[in-house]
């Protein structure tokens, strides 16, 4: 075992990452911004799960599946499809060996790129597994062979991995976690989906958009619980329109394969079966064998690391970031809090983490994008506002685009006027929520919000409407 110092090397502060997702790399380019020199130790590739077999993935199978959905309804906007000898093309299909090759390509691209971004400022990076040796050391081991790491600074940022339970074992072939659709080439004939929150519902609605036979077995009585419940019914009616099979409050008890064919279990007894299964069933967090307790690092019963607003942790000099904290399991959050986590402890302005800020969005067709508080705060009493939603239906731009579904709704403060909240489902909600996130950010009254220009025609537009009729409400 070697014992690794740093002081050599750099006049700053030593800071030594473990975990190369979102909150390790962004938290490590801030550091060496700030003149520290810093250390980051990977185990599964730079980027983590949100590059490699989350989010990347995932929102690039979507982007083919939303193409499927627009060629879908192509023929209301006036195109007609032919086959080489011009009659009527009657079935549009997706090779999905071609798309996962793309799919695992360009996650690939994205984690090199990282790299590259890391080695241009200086940050090293060492392949292998770390794990506390106290507070103010690293042991890293790789290939079997160990050397300690001393830090001023450890950041954990260990992100989490798939959910599974003892009588819903994946076998990457039929059976699978949402880290293993990646290496399907064969096409579903029928897909089941076990979970229907922000995952479940993503893949199945993907899936169904690519011309495949899914069924969704929810546990709760609503698809998205955890979502705007005028946003998850819109979707929910959309998906059963387009063909879905959705199993509300039915709780999975087992899954077994059985040749080509999987079934699913439920607890009243019922059974489901198709060629395909994905768990979708949450995650837990990598924090298991990193010396975490031994070092005065507190776990939560579930295992995750709880935090305060800065990302430190019960451990003087340890701090954490990403999905083994359990705060809001988001790229962009982990991103943040790992920041957040530099900032704070060498010295630079920093603001705590304030969640009420946070935009996200479920890539379903159509997508849900929320920002601020909920509907669910509001009726609870967390925070007064009154609300205003306007359907997309009137929406002229959507009109031409034949999109009938979705609504912008805003909340603001009475009296005040502040825009305290917003959700919108139309498709590419992830790009409109971003000026009622701006508005939530920068303390923007309603008028403030409408008086802006919009284009016209322009699904945005529909964002200054509901804020025009949100004036002395």
């Amino acid at each position: 075992m070697t014992d690794v110092e740093h002081a050599d090397h750099s006049p700053g502060q030593r800071i030594v990452v473990i975990g190369g997702g979102p909150g390790g790399y962004e938290a490590a380019l801030v550091a060496a911004q700030l003149g520290s020199y810093v250390t980051v130790v990977d185990r599964d590739g730079l980027g983590g799960s949100a590059v490699l077999t989350d989010c990347v993935p995932s929102k690039t199978l979507i982007a083919t599946s939303d193409l499927m959905t627009e060629v879908a309804g192509s023929a209301e906007l006036g195109v007609r499809l032919t086959d080489h000898e011009g009659d009527a093309a009657t079935t549009v299909t997706v090779d999905l060996g071609l798309l996962n090759r793309r799919v695992k390509r360009l996650a690939a691209d994205q984690s090199a790129d990282i790299a590259s971004r890391l080695a241009k400022e200086g940050v090293d990076v060492i392949s292998g597994r770390g794990e506390l040796a106290g507070t103010d050391r690293v042991m890293v081991t790789t290939d079997g062979k160990e050397q300690i790491l001393r830090a001023d600074l450890v950041l954990v940022a260990t992100g989490a991995a798939p959910r599974t339970l003892p009588g819903a074992q994946p076998d990457g072939e039929r059976i699978l976690t949402w880290e293993q659709v990646y290496d399907l080439d064969e096409v579903p004939s029928h897909l089941i989906v076990v979970g229907s929150g922000v995952t479940g519902a993503e893949f199945a609605s993907a899936y169904l958009s690519l011309g495949i036979d899914v069924t969704l077995v929810s546990s709760r009585d609503r698809v998205l619980p955890g979502e705007d419940a005028d946003a998850a019914a819109v979707l929910e009616d959309v998906l059963t329109r387009r063909g879905m099979h959705v199993l509300s409050k039915s709780r999975m008890a087992s899954v077994e394969r059985h040749g080509d064919t999987v079934t699913v279990t439920l607890t009243d007894g019922r059974t489901v079966e198709g060629s395909h299964c994905i768990l979708a069933l949450g995650s837990v967090p990598n924090t298991s064998g990193l010396g975490l307790e031994e070092a005065g690092v507190r776990l939560d019963d579930a295992g995750f690391i709880p935090v305060d607003r800065v990302s430190r942790t019960t451990a003087r000099g340890v701090y954490a970031a990403g999905d083994c904290t359990g705060v809001l399991m988001l790229a962009s959050v982990a991103a943040m809090q790992g920041r957040i986590a530099m900032w704070h402890f060498l010295g630079d302005k920093v603001s705590p983490l304030d969640l009420t800020q946070v935009s996200s969005n479920v890539f379903t067709s159509p997508e849900i994008a929320t920002v601020g508080w909920s509907q669910r705060a509001v009726d609870a009493g967390e925070v007064q506002a009154v609300q205003v939603t306007l359907p997309l239906a009137g929406n002229a731009r959507a009109k031409m685009q034949g999109v009938r579904d979705g609504f912008v709704k805003l909340f603001c403060r009475p009296g005040t006027g502040l825009i305290e909240g917003g959700v919108i489902v139309a498709p590419r909600a992830s790009e409109l929520i971003h000026p009622v996130a701006l508005a939530v950010s920068e303390r923007l009254t309603a008028d403030q919000l409408a008086h802006a220009f919009t284009v016209y025609p322009s699904m945005s537009g529909s964002v200054a409407e509901a804020a025009r009729r949100l004036h002395r409400l």
